[in-house]
């Protein structure tokens, strides 16, 4: 029997790239040193692109029964008084809202549970990895100490900030921004607070906030850190959004002190070890893509791995990996960091106008909608459809009414109106596309609108949506 790949970490991130990898067919062998999943709440937004990822992995359903879909983000000043919304789309064009809210905890249980509806993954848990090389990992015994060999077709590193894997690779860090440090309250509360539905962001230099409700009884309470100072005696920031609630209405979940940073690995990959998730990337809070963007990698990491496993590709997909995860993590945290620049940075005349600037360019109808597609996929830097993702609508097919991406499968996909060329057509049989005609199989108008604002009469699409090649 061949070696499983080995996933170091059962995180989301791990757990998401072990489903896929399995659902393609390959075995993993998931180690996480922790004897329980971590019962807190950290993580609590997705976009729907990173739903998306869910829904492949087979657990869209039950995320929508765990999270609610935000209406945006709202910017307020010292007084706690909007003076601009961006507002987010009820169902973005990944099929799934543009924004959802949700408890870690209950995430990590649902994808729980769908790996153990996967035969071929194994989980262990109160192991570390002491080692990893180009057959495999060295697996200590986190109670005993006793050690043990564990071949590895592959290694992918979801072990989080501080990663043992990226040490082991010497993989490096390179920072983009100054550290920031915060104080994160998480509550539950009896009685329901006032709020509009969305994440209200105090820009405040004096002390820059963030306030949402999470789900049901849950609600967030972020502030910014002054220097010097402790996180003790910091939860009376939250007295002004209470409301003046009596005692024992609310309790305290958790409270803790975050430095939240902003870079990236130097390098992603040795060899057939790759790293996902925190272990290859920090990002600021401030758009909210620190889960989303490990996702992403699971999903960009999954079909790579699994055909240089079956053989049906060499080693240079995982190149490919690490180049386009690093570049699309590093214009992701440099977005992060302007957002939270603009809304929070500097003091004075300067600092004020320019929060007032952004809430006008915010009205604007241009502004809005880059504002609202801030992470929005783009590998190539040529212009038209390649490198971007494929939108995701409800499409009729044999009778019924479905997301696309129920309908085109795990693999390559050629969707077309009328001839392809010649070229594309080779390309796409090469890879043992399948081929979707959008004017006969497939009963859709979006997508064929879709296909001329790129000036495309065909889309070859990679296993995770993007546009591989287009052909006029």
């Amino acid at each position: 029997m061949s070696a499983p790949v080995v996933v170091v970490g059962a995180g989301p991130v791990g757990l998401v790239a072990a489903v896929l990898l399995a659902q393609r067919g390959i075995a993993c062998h998931v180690v996480e040193r922790h004897s329980a999943p971590h019962p807190l709440p950290r993580a609590v937004h997705l976009d729907g692109a990173a739903v998306r990822v869910l829904q492949e992995a087979g657990v869209a359903g039950e995320f929508a029964r765990i999270s609610r879909p935000a209406a945006g983000l709202r910017l307020l000043d010292a007084r706690r008084r909007p003076f601009a919304v961006v507002e987010r789309q009820a169902l973005g064009p990944d099929g799934h809202p543009a924004s959802s809210l949700f408890d870690q905890p209950a995430l990590e249980a649902v994808l729980l549970a769908r790996l153990a509806r996967c035969p071929r993954i194994e989980l262990e848990r109160g192991r570390e990895v002491t080692d990893v090389d180009a057959t495999g990992v060295t697996l200590r015994d986190i109670r005993t100490g006793s050690a043990r060999r564990q071949p590895a077709a592959a290694v992918l590193g979801c072990d989080g900030a501080g990663s043992t894997v990226g040490s082991l690779i010497d993989a490096g860090w390179h920072e983009l921004g100054e550290p920031q440090r915060w104080f994160v309250v998480d509550v539950r509360c009896a009685r329901p607070l006032p709020n509009w539905g969305g994440i209200d962001q105090v820009c405040d230099p004096r002390r820059a906030a963030t306030f949402l409700h999470v789900t049901d009884d849950r609600y967030r309470f972020e502030f910014r850190m002054l220097d010097g100072e402790t996180e003790t005696d910091l939860e009376r920031l939250t007295a002004p959004w209470l409301g003046g609630l009596p005692a024992g209405s609310w309790t305290v979940v958790r409270s803790a002190a975050y430095t939240f940073r902003a870079g990236t690995a130097r390098r992603w990959r040795r060899g057939r070890t790759l790293l996902l998730g925190d272990a290859a990337h920090l990002t600021p809070p401030f758009i909210g893509q620190g889960l989303g963007l490990g996702i992403g990698d699971a999903h960009g990491a999954a079909w790579r791995v699994a055909a240089l496993v079956r053989g049906d590709a060499d080693e240079q997909v995982l190149d490919e990996y690490a180049r386009e995860r690093a570049a699309h993590a590093r214009a992701v945290i440099k977005t992060a960091l302007r957002v939270g620049h603009a809304m929070t940075g500097g003091n004075g005349t300067a600092a004020a106008v320019r929060r007032h600037l952004s809430a006008a360019l915010l009205r604007t109808k241009v502004v809005r909608a880059r504002a609202e597609a801030t992470t929005t996929v783009r590998y190539a830097r040529r212009r038209g459809l390649t490198g971007t993702a494929c939108p995701q609508p409800l499409v009729r097919h044999g009778g019924r009414v479905q997301p696309l991406d129920d309908v085109l499968g795990p693999g390559f996909v050629l969707l077309h109106t009328g001839p392809v060329d010649p070229d594309l057509l080779a390309r796409a049989h090469h890879l043992r596309a399948h081929r979707i005609d959008l004017d006969g199989t497939l009963d859709d108008g979006t997508l064929r609108a879709w296909l001329r604002r790129g000036r495309a009469r065909a889309v070859l699409l990679r296993p995770d949506r993007v546009v591989l090649a287009t052909g006029r």
